[in-house]
């Protein structure tokens, strides 16, 4: 059983990198910059996280020094794009905190972690939930854990692998589970399931475009024929 879930994930994936391509996820210029847009990423699309990035970089504050000398006050109006600024500036602030106590700033000693102990640590900080944690742990300091977002949540359960939405425990587990442990891997899949809820999967899906709505007999219980054309 396990093995035919592995091939039908690992077949998902290769319609989904076919479609989309491989999408070279997170984008950033630093490690560090990939936490900070998790953070900022949060309940926004990734544009508007990118602007608010942005308005760090012109500023000088996309350094881990900076941010943690600067006040949230300083913060906020440089990520205004992020919507919900002044609580992501304390998030960032929390965060800072915590770099600094752990790990005196440095990411190769934060990324040296059991990734069972740091995501617990990550998960006391106030303002990051799993998938921020996730995504820092991933995407940051290269470790083996699959991120799950609404978009996975929602494509497992259309696609009839759970009957009900899953948790977000229920969802990685699926993956983690039924997939080779490989970072690169997790990486790109995750990016695939973004990009697919993005542009096809959507709140009323596009169904006839979809890549992977032949596969293992066309069980996604919303597939149709005809693609709708606007949300």
């Amino acid at each position: 059983m396990r093995d035919k879930k592995r091939d039908e994930l690992l077949e998902i994936y290769r319609l989904l990198r076919n479609r989309f391509g491989h999408r070279n996820w997170w984008p950033a210029d630093s490690s560090f910059e990939v936490i900070i847009g998790a953070i900022l990423t949060q309940n926004v699309a990734w544009n508007n996280a990118s602007k608010a990035i942005d308005g760090l970089k012109r500023a000088n504050m996309l350094e881990p020094l900076a941010l943690n000398e600067r006040a949230a006050e300083e913060i906020a109006p440089l990520i205004k794009p992020s919507r919900f600024y002044n609580m992501k500036a304390m998030k960032i602030k929390n965060f800072m905190d915590f770099y600094y106590r752990e790990y005196g700033g440095d990411l190769s000693v934060m990324s040296a972690e059991s990734p069972a102990v740091l995501r617990k640590k990550l998960l006391a900080v106030k303002g990051l939930g799993q998938e921020t944690a996730d995504c820092i742990l991933l995407y940051a300091c290269g470790m083996p854990i699959f991120v799950v977002d609404a978009y996975t949540k929602r494509i497992l359960q259309r696609y009839g692998i759970f009957k009900k939405e899953p948790s977000y425990e229920e969802a990685q587990r699926y993956f983690t589970e039924n997939l080779p442990r490989d970072i690169e891997l997790y990486n790109d899949f995750h990016a695939q399931i973004v990009q697919l809820g993005n542009c096809v999967c959507k709140t009323r899906p596009l169904c006839g475009s979809c890549p992977i709505a032949a596969v293992n007999g066309s069980k996604c219980r919303f597939t149709i024929t005809t693609v709708h054309r606007s949300e």
